[in-house]
């Protein structure tokens, strides 16, 4: 097929324009990104975002895909030499999967059948005479069948009823129909297993159960699926019986003979041999197929949020990862997240050395500058800030407790081991939550997204769509923030648009090997960053204090040019630009545009003098958690602050500093109806909550956010 009539294709299946589809796919088949299309090639696209040009990155993808199947099923079917040009035709002007492979069945390679026994055995010329429904007699004609394979007019009846039930199984036009019936009233049927009431307790909502299935959330649908997998469930989708065969029937059946009935017969075993598990199948992977885009799209969003929250900043930092009976490890940081020292304290039980806890942290403090303090949140986490906010400090330091989840996973990792290869994994751990604290994106970049501790049932979905989905969140968010080309650590300059592992331990290896990057320009110098890469990733790169102010912007060095023409005709040099509002105001945009470089892109060049370099990020805020550390403490009705932990499609998580988050429904959020919680909350956000229900044996904190009534 030609690349047009595929371009047209995917334009009218996603409902973007033939042209801007046409433009996109071209220059991601260039080998541009799609952080890079959607900041600089906004002329080429007609200003579409990241989330459309994924979309047909994605949708174009699938179809070439599509594509490839074609092909190799009309290459099987003129092998067999029954293609037909109107069979060609229909193939060709397929574009649904399953409905492809409906028309591909009755010519598919199968193994050994019931039908295909029955006509090895010469049935099929019976079969087809019972399809005409004549009036004969069904016995009588059934004997002309007989011979050494078929003894009698029952197996030769029986016989014919396989071929015709495979024949109605293999009738697309059924096919469609019955998928029709499935979409639109299928039904989700769950009950306990066999035996497994006690030890599947917590599927208990699920012990019997139903609901139309296009009505059931993707979070119901991946809990039954896990229970089933776990053994705990049996499952079953199916709409009603009886209103699908009768369907079949009028379809198959025109008269009321002996025939007839032996149609039914068919009609009857096609269903429910055949099309019904058939479908069945079908419909359990494209629910659990909608249940995965569903939970991959939250984890994405909570990615998305948890790596773009809020940055300390270059800050001296201490930060402690607790423990009880192992100590408290210790490390101090500079403002680039060096590690300047590390020891280990014993504040709580069974050591209890409070005193001499307290000495040592107010030492390294004041040895170091210490501007801030971070505290993991797991075990001992609030133990060790009620500790930390006793001591007194010369120069008090903000104290923040860190979200610790994944760090124990990056201490044990090969980029901590080349990063600390002499201080063991509780080192690497405390630096992590540090760093955490600095820059959350920096540091988050070096862990797999999925120990981090956001989305829901992650390890129950698609894993090769789960990574695609992260690591386009992780590379869209690297390069929105943009990235210091001086100080980043290998892990987050791979995700640099044009990059990769590769390219990027070449960076780091030049820039140990010759210094700092003095200008953008350097780093064609760098091996196999050739001039592609270095179109994809220099505007995404920043140079502190560089010679030239645009290389610590978003504005690209394909675009110097126009911003050094823009201060020839304001008579000034490009820092004025920057550091000057009143000198941009007199710029007028139309001047200067010119091939390839439209309005959206002077403009955006504009808007990024007002703010080079600039972190686009929120602004720290500092928390405190209420006087409780155990969900003893809480009672209903107390009014407590929390940070919200993670995201989902029926509400969210939210850490009030008792070592177990507790639970907001989306009902519970706001005083209106609310149809997504990202609509009200964010994750990091610090909200006020009231305490709704408690039931502390089965670990459970009902929250609410309607703090008024």
């Amino acid at each position: 097929m030609q690349d047009k009539s595929l371009y047209s294709i995917i334009s009218n299946h996603i409902g973007i324009s033939l042209k801007q589809v046409s433009a996109t796919i071209k220059l991601i088949d260039e080998g541009a990104t799609v952080p890079f299309i959607s900041r600089y090639r906004k002329e080429a696209t007609m200003g579409l975002d990241e989330v459309e040009i994924e979309n047909i990155k994605n949708t174009t993808s699938k179809f070439r895909e599509l594509e490839k199947r074609k092909l190799s099923i009309l290459e099987t079917i003129k092998e067999q030499g029954k293609l037909t040009p109107s069979l060609e035709r229909q193939i060709i002007d397929c574009w649904d999967s399953n409905a492809l492979e409906d028309i591909y069945l009755p010519y598919k390679p199968k193994r050994k059948t019931k039908a295909s026994t029955a006509r090895e055995n010469g049935l099929e010329p019976f079969a087809l005479w019972l399809l005409k429904e004549l009036p004969q007699d069904v016995l009588f004609e059934a004997s002309k069948f007989i011979n050494d394979k078929v003894s009698s007019e029952e197996i030769a009846l029986q016989g014919a009823r396989d071929i015709i039930a495979e024949m109605i199984n293999e009738d697309s036009n059924i096919r469609s129909m019955i998928r029709l019936q499935f979409e639109k009233h299928a039904v989700l049927y769950t009950k306990v297993g066999k035996g497994k009431v006690v030890e599947g307790n917590k599927y208990q909502d699920y012990f019997s159960f139903d609901e139309p299935l296009s009505r059931c959330p993707s979070h119901r649908l991946l809990a039954v699926f896990r229970g089933e997998e776990e053994g705990f469930l049996k499952l079953s989708i199916e709409p009603d019986e009886d209103i699908i065969i009768k369907k079949i029937e009028y379809q198959y059946i025109k008269r009321h003979t002996e025939s007839s009935k032996q149609l039914a017969l068919s009609i009857k075993d096609s269903y429910k041999r055949l099309l019904a598990p058939s479908m069945e199948n079908e419909f359990r992977s494209l629910a659990k197929a909608r249940a995965d885009e569903e939970a991959i799209k939250v984890f994405a969003e909570n990615l998305r949020q948890l790596l773009l929250s809020a940055p300390l900043g270059n800050k001296r930092i201490l930060a402690i990862d607790p423990g009880f009976r192992s100590g408290c490890k210790v490390v101090c940081l500079n403002e680039e997240g060096k590690l300047l020292a590390d020891d280990i304290i014993y504040p709580h039980e069974p050591q209890r050395e409070l005193a001499k806890a307290s000495d040592k942290i107010k030492q390294l403090a004041q040895k170091f500058n210490i501007e801030a303090i971070a505290i993991g949140n797991g075990t001992a986490g609030r133990e060790t800030e009620e500790l930390v906010r006793n001591i007194s400090f010369d120069n008090k330091p903000e104290i923040y407790m860190v979200n610790e989840n994944g760090a124990s996973v990056y201490s044990a990792s090969e980029v901590a081991r080349d990063e600390f290869p002499d201080k063991d994994v509780t080192v690497r751990g405390a630096v992590s939550i540090g760093r955490r604290l600095a820059d959350p994106l920096a540091e988050l970049v070096k862990i797999d997204p999925k120990s981090i501790g956001v989305g829901q049932y992650q390890h129950d979905v698609d894993q090769h769509k789960l990574k695609h989905s992260l690591d386009s969140v992780v590379q869209s968010c690297v390069n929105n923030v943009g990235v210091n080309l001086n100080t980043a650590s290998k892990s987050l300059l791979t995700y640099v648009s044009g990059l990769g592992p590769q390219i990027a331990q070449n960076i780091v290896a030049y820039r140990n090997e010759n210094g700092a990057f003095s200008s953008r320009s350097q780093l064609k110098k760098v091996p196999r960053l050739g001039e592609k890469a270095f179109e994809q990733c220099a505007g995404f790169l920043r140079i502190n204090k560089a010679k030239n102010a645009l290389d610590n912007s978003g504005v690209h060095p394909e675009s110097y040019h126009i911003v050094e023409q823009m201060a020839k005709d304001q008579q000034c040099k490009v820092e004025d630009l920057i550091h000057h509002e009143s000198l941009r105001k007199n710029i007028n945009p139309s001047k200067y545009v010119i091939e390839n470089f439209g309005l959206p892109t002077i403009n955006d060049i504009i808007k990024e003098l007002a703010k080079p370099g600039r972190d686009p990020r929120a602004t720290l805020q500092a928390f405190s958690f209420a006087d409780v550390k155990k969900p003893e403490d809480l009672y209903v009705g107390m009014v407590l602050p929390g940070i919200i932990t993670n995201i989902t499609n029926f509400g969210c998580f939210v850490d009030i500093g008792v070592k177990q988050d507790g639970m907001v429904h989306i009902s519970q959020l706001a005083n209106r109806f609310i149809r997504d919680p990202n609509e009200v909350v964010k994750l990091q956000q610090q909200v006020q909550l009231k305490v709704l229900e408690l039931d502390l044996q089965r670990k459970r904190i009902s929250l609410t956010m309607k703090l008024e009534g």
